[in-house]
């Protein structure tokens, strides 16, 4: 049998995920394929089958009990228990989580601890961006982008917000762009324009939005270069995407804050604006 990778069990999905997430590049050939279809698809690893899993994640079955194994559980049925716990959890709903918010170190502090709350999680993520972005995956992102005739703009969710902003800031600054968002359902259309010349700017994060990636996987099996902002090296958009950020995103009672996103988005639209700027100036004709 492999060898178990983790001394402590992960006894919740967070806890899994941040285990398998840091033995990514040690993890075996179709052990990483399932970890990163579990992480991709939670919802299918807590309610199918193991035959059914392992059809959906084409591996077979006994993968899924080495893969198990290797995180420390006997079997693949208390794997799934984790996967389940986790849905018990995001179905408790935000009613629940607001409960456990004001139950959260009695009832001092009121909304100012909320505020505050939220403050710390922000200032850790941003904290995290701070230490490990790259900054020549950075440089080679706005490089894409700013060589782009039109920067297409893809998010859906709890991602959106992100997206919008992108749209404001870069129509400010003189950079075409199109928001890929169409109340009459004509985003298949507008994303239909794309072409090699031009760049996507895609951001999802898990539970990962279905329609943005198979608009991700569209636009790159069409030759138009991506740039991603995920959550995962297992994420679909990492395999999909040129380049690629990895944004982890601290919370507070069960809340993300989008902190570092809009901090990395900003810096995005930002350089973009600029590298255009520079290059007008390089082009224009001396006297």
């Amino acid at each position: 049998m492999s060898e178990i990778f983790t001394e402590e069990l992960p006894r919740d999905f967070d806890g899994l995920r941040a285990t398998i997430l840091a033995q990514r590049e040690r993890l075996p050939k179709r052990i990483a394929q399932i970890a990163a279809y579990a992480l991709d698809n939670p919802d299918e690893i807590a309610f199918g089958t193991a035959a059914s899993i392992a059809v959906s994640a084409g591996v077979q079955p006994s993968t899924l009990i080495r893969f198990a194994q290797h995180l420390g559980f006997d079997g693949f049925t208390s794997l799934q228990g984790v996967f389940r716990e986790r849905l018990r959890e995001r179905n408790s709903s935000y009613e629940d989580r607001l409960n456990t918010l004001r139950a959260g170190e009695g009832a001092s502090g009121g909304n100012h601890r909320i505020l505050d709350g939220f403050l710390t999680a922000s200032r850790k993520s941003l904290d995290v961006m701070s230490r490990t972005l790259d900054e020549a995956t950075l440089d080679r992102a706005i490089a894409t982008l700013a060589e782009a005739e039109t920067i297409y703009i893809l998010a859906r969710r709890r991602s959106f917000p992100i997206a919008t902003y992108l749209a404001y800031a870069l129509g400010k600054l003189g950079v075409r762009n199109q928001l890929v968002e169409s109340a009459a359902g004509l985003s298949p259309e507008i994303i239909s324009f794309a072409t090699p010349k031009d760049a996507v700017l895609v951001v999802s994060f898990s539970p990962y939005a279905p329609a943005t990636i198979e608009d991700a996987r569209g636009l790159a099996e069409r030759g138009v270069p991506l740039v991603a902002i995920t959550d995962s090296a297992f994420s679909p958009l990492a395999s999909v995407a040129q380049i690629w950020f990895e944004v982890a995103e601290a919370d507070f009672g069960g809340f993300r804050t989008l902190s570092s996103t809009m901090a990395l988005a900003m810096a995005l639209a930002v350089g973009v604006g600029d590298a255009r700027q520079a290059g007008r100036r390089r082009r224009r004709p001396r006297d």
